[in-house]
């Protein structure tokens, strides 16, 4: 490997001085970690840090790279594909790697999404998701639907449209409530079913037919808006109300598609499907940053038949060869092992190895979904605190909130694993 141009003590001065980091104000206050490497499952920092020159990372980047780093199948992927070209513009023009992956996420997602709209990132996908939406009703003739309903405890992405629809209270975007667009907003979905929730659902999308374009939800697991699971019938509830009163219904599965949750999408344990799907993260398993945004025949037609035929999008890394390259590489390598397997073994591992956590002062909840364990505080983390007691024990996570969570890759083994767990409890009993 090239040695740096810089030291560390070098790259952390220009790097408070230029770089802005995310959720983080500028100049940064604290320094971050320099990873110089990484390698399975493991961050290979520049110099250690209380004693730790590698953390097993806990977070998958972020909850994107399910098969670790510098995985051999997916380098040959990006090694070839650049032997080809690296990009090249996609209107007017397509080739053969992003038609492979549009096939490939028609096949494995559920019946009836047939058509693909390849993008950057998981935010700009829920942009595209909305616009469809709000276009559909417009070239039907139905302008007057132009709202979206969800649910409190959301998250789908920080740019515009998708901060509309994220928790307007105790989200990340409250600052900028009265300049977002103003949407419905019923209660958080209970982690049980209740008969009582289900029918506000029902009445909410009853009583705003008129004005509604969508419903937009994360199915069964709610990310960065809380880290809440909820019954997967409250999907089902969601699919017959939209059917009852013409409105089309969205699922974000950025953060559950490819198997997180222990299916492979999670609208699969509901047995519904959606009009509109939002894929990202996990896509390219943590390689390259590539979003798709899946809607139905029926949306398809009903834009193209409007006096706007085209979806006015076009991004200009849409469909980017490289990407999607190594995306369908992803999926192969996914689908050629016994995943499910790996997520019920993580499951369990996360179940034993966080139970003690339940027992600390101060730990509210402790839950475990699939591939997600999460620790819930009754207070606001600390998160310097906790970063650094999970440091200490050779761990990379990052809390936020209240909450101190891990979503591992898929090939953590049991030991790691297992030093995962312990350092979710040490940076609770910390933070």
């Amino acid at each position: 490997m090239p040695e740096s141009v810089y030291s560390p003590g070098e790259l952390l001065d220009l790097d408070r001085a230029h770089v802005w980091h995310p959720y983080g104000p500028m100049p940064g206050r604290t320094d971050p970690l320099i990873v110089e490497s990484a390698s399975g499952v493991r961050l290979r920092l520049a110099e250690p840090v209380h004693g730790q020159r590698e953390l097993i990372d806990g977070m998958s980047s972020w909850w994107s790279a399910i098969h670790g780093y510098n995985h051999p199948v997916l380098n040959e992927a990006a090694h070839e594909q650049l032997g080809r070209m690296s990009h090249v513009m996609f209107g007017g023009l397509t080739h053969e790697p992003a038609v492979r992956l549009a096939a490939k996420l028609v096949e494995i997602t559920p019946e009836p999404l047939q058509h693909v709209f390849l993008c950057d990132s998981g935010s700009v996908s829920v942009e595209v998701a909305v616009k469809m939406c709000l276009q559909y009703w417009r070239s039907v003739g139905r302008p007057q639907k132009q709202r979206l309903l969800t649910w409190r405890g959301g998250y789908h992405g920080d740019t515009w449209q998708p901060m509309s629809v994220c928790d307007p209270e105790g989200g990340m975007h409250e600052l900028w409530s009265g300049v977002l667009p103003r949407q419905i907003f019923v209660g958080a979905p209970p982690m049980e079913f209740e008969e009582s929730y289900a029918q506000e659902l029902r009445e909410a999308v009853a009583r705003h037919a008129d004005e509604l374009a969508a419903v937009i939800v994360e199915p069964v697991v709610q990310g960065a808006g809380g880290m809440r699971f909820h019954s997967p019938s409250y999907l089902r509830v969601l699919r017959e109300a939209c059917d009852e009163h013409g409105v089309l219904l969205v699922f974000d599965e950025i953060a559950t598609g490819f198997g997180r949750t222990g299916s492979l999408f999670a609208a699969e344990q509901a047995g519904v499907s959606p009009d509109v799907m939002c894929l990202g993260k996990a896509l390219t398993g943590g390689y390259l940053s590539m979003a798709a945004t899946l809607c139905t025949t029926r949306v398809a037609e009903g834009i193209s038949r409007g006096k706007v035929p085209v979806l006015a999008h076009g991004p200009t890394f849409m469909g980017n060869p490289l990407a999607s390259a190594v995306a369908c590489a992803s999926i192969d390598l996914l689908l050629a092992q016994d995943w499910q397997q790996e997520v019920k073994r993580l499951e369990a591992g996360l179940r034993d190895g966080l139970a003690a956590a339940a027992g600390l002062p101060g730990v509210r909840d402790v839950r475990v979904l699939g591939g997600i364990g999460v620790v819930q505080l009754d207070h606001e983390v600390n998160m310097a605190a906790a970063t650094e007691a999970a440091v200490r024990q050779g761990v990379w996570m990052r809390p936020f909130r209240d909450l101190i969570y891990t979503m591992p890759p898929y090939v953590t083994g049991d030991e790691d694993l297992g030093r995962v767990c312990g350092a979710v409890i040490a940076a609770a009993a910390a933070g």
